[in-house]
């Protein structure tokens, strides 16, 4: 066997360590609950403590992060950053990437328009990408050419970039389609002299609506950061853009999401990049841009840059917002097998694992330190999202089931469901905590959603009493693609890139 073959075993290996942890865990608290019901339920008692203090350990981080949010909300960041930097500001311009796959003109005009008409900064220090997909040619240069035509005289310039198909060693996807139209871009970068170091790179999806100070308070971030060149700057994630006209189950499943990446910006040594995120185009050109071949090049793209620096390099929380739509179209079948699809992808984040371990393996210049929290962290977050809630709700009153079968009756036995209880009502807290927070940061009702049978009080109720079927979401769109998408890289059945459906607000 040469080396190329032992390395390829040595990585499969990795590959399959996350999925075969969550099916040993399963396997083992059946079978431990069948051949030992007493050692089972310690089994469930413990790993239910576990999961209700790191639920209270969260919301401690989820407080921080939401005080942080209320602040940096109160200013007024464009007026801050002219008053604070002086012309300094102006020397900086932003390339805003947006890849499109497919997505109606409403949905691209949407975001433009809000680029153009409801953001306070000077559009022209602004360079917009559209990125496009070569399969869907014809639609997509349709839809660029309107936009140029609206808005070309807007911003300082509005690249349109299409992404050839079928290229050797890619996978079709969001990653390779940025991949290429980050080359495409440099082009014209060094065609104009830019310095490198003065340009701010902010990734969007299609449907993201950044708030109206985001790019003054990235500049400021960026400006003030003692090496903004070794730094990623990760926003709140809302998905509000369409809230209001949601099914409860995709509404809850993205306000979950939500408040979950809230906790993480509490926490930035353990911080990903996610979703829409901003940093600098050296470190970007430094690295050669997204990996074109993975799923997940949202958050790998800050794996790519902590490697290439030897561990230099951070995610700095922004507690501000973008916004982006859920993944109701309207009819409820098809939202929530998009809403399935999603969450699976999103949890195939899980091809981070063997990728760490690898590269970390053989970078020695990184702290160790910061190698263990980074895949601990990694390993720990995939593992509970598969396990916990299936454990907890189901598993966990298998060997008290057993037990009362072989009519074994002990002190344990007697007090085991009551002792579950009031855990289960310790975890509620937090639940709770959240639904309030959720209901708290929604955006206005809509007028043309005013004038209902229902009352406006009625509505803001719905929206909070939504929580109650929070257990079963977290069953159906938590657990079950997380044990899907981490099943197939054990497998080695890799996920390709799925296109979440957009649908104009």
């Amino acid at each position: 066997m040469n080396k190329q073959q032992k390395n390829y075993y040595k990585y499969r290996f990795l590959e399959i360590l996350p999925g075969l942890s969550i099916w040993f865990t399963f396997i083992f608290a059946i079978l431990l609950s069948i051949i030992s019901p007493l050692h089972g339920i310690y089994f469930i008692i413990i790993f239910d403590v576990y999961f209700v203090l790191r639920i209270l350990y969260m919301m401690i981080f989820l407080i921080i992060s939401w005080s942080k949010y209320r602040q940096a909300n109160r200013v007024d960041w464009w007026n801050f950053l002219q008053n604070t930097y002086g012309k300094k500001w102006e020397e900086y311009y932003h390339i805003i990437f947006l890849p499109t796959a497919g997505e109606p003109f409403e949905v691209v005009d949407g975001t433009f328009d809000n680029l153009a008409y409801k953001t306070k900064y000077n559009k022209q220090k602004m360079i917009v990408v559209l990125a496009g997909e070569e399969r869907f040619r014809e639609q997509f240069y349709s839809v660029a050419k309107q936009i140029e035509n609206k808005y070309a005289n807007i911003f300082h310039k509005v690249i349109v970039t299409l992404h050839p198909s079928n290229l050797k060693g890619e996978l079709a996807g969001k990653g390779s389609n940025l991949y290429h139209a980050g080359y495409e871009v440099k082009k014209y970068v060094d065609s104009q002299n830019f310095d490198y170091k003065k340009i701010i790179v902010s990734t969007f999806d299609i449907d993201t609506i950044s708030h109206p100070d985001y790019f003054a308070y990235l500049t400021h971030k960026f400006i003030s950061h003692k090496n903004p060149y070794h730094a990623s700057f990760q926003p709140m994630a809302f998905y509000h853009n369409n809230v209001w006209e949601s099914d409860i189950i995709t509404r809850l499943v993205a306000n979950s999401t939500t408040f979950w990446l809230l906790t993480d910006l509490a926490r930035p040594e353990r911080l990903f990049t996610f979703s829409s995120h901003s940093m600098s185009w050296q470190a970007l050109t430094e690295i050669g841009f997204w990996q074109n071949n993975i799923v997940t090049e949202d958050s790998r793209i800050f794996l790519q840059c902590l490697i290439h620096y030897d561990g230099d390099y951070e995610v700095v929380p922004m507690h501000i917002p973008v916004s982006m739509n859920t993944v109701h179209v309207g009819n409820i079948h098809r939202s929530l097998i998009s809403q399935y699809k999603q969450m699976r992808r999103w949890a195939y984040g899980v091809e981070h694992f063997p990728y760490m371990v690898w590269r970390f393996s053989r970078n020695k210049k990184i702290p160790l330190s910061r190698k263990w929290i980074y895949v601990w962290n990694q390993t720990e977050g995939v593992y509970t999202w598969a396990t916990a809630p299936i454990i907890i709700f189901f598993m966990g009153y298998l060997p008290l089931w057993i037990a009362e079968k072989q009519n074994m009756t002990t002190v344990l036995t007697q007090n085991t469901p009551l002792m579950l209880e009031n855990l289960m009502r310790l975890g509620m807290v937090g639940m709770v905590m959240i639904a309030f927070m959720s209901v708290i940061i929604l955006p206005p009702l809509p007028l043309n959603r005013r004038k209902t049978v229902f009352t406006l009080p009625f509505k803001y109720l719905m929206m909070l009493l939504q929580w109650i079927i929070f257990p079963i979401t977290m069953i159906l769109f938590g657990s079950i693609p997380a044990i899907d998408a981490q099943t197939r890289l054990m497998l080695g059945k890799y996920l390709g890139f799925w296109v979440t459906e957009k649908k104009k607000v």
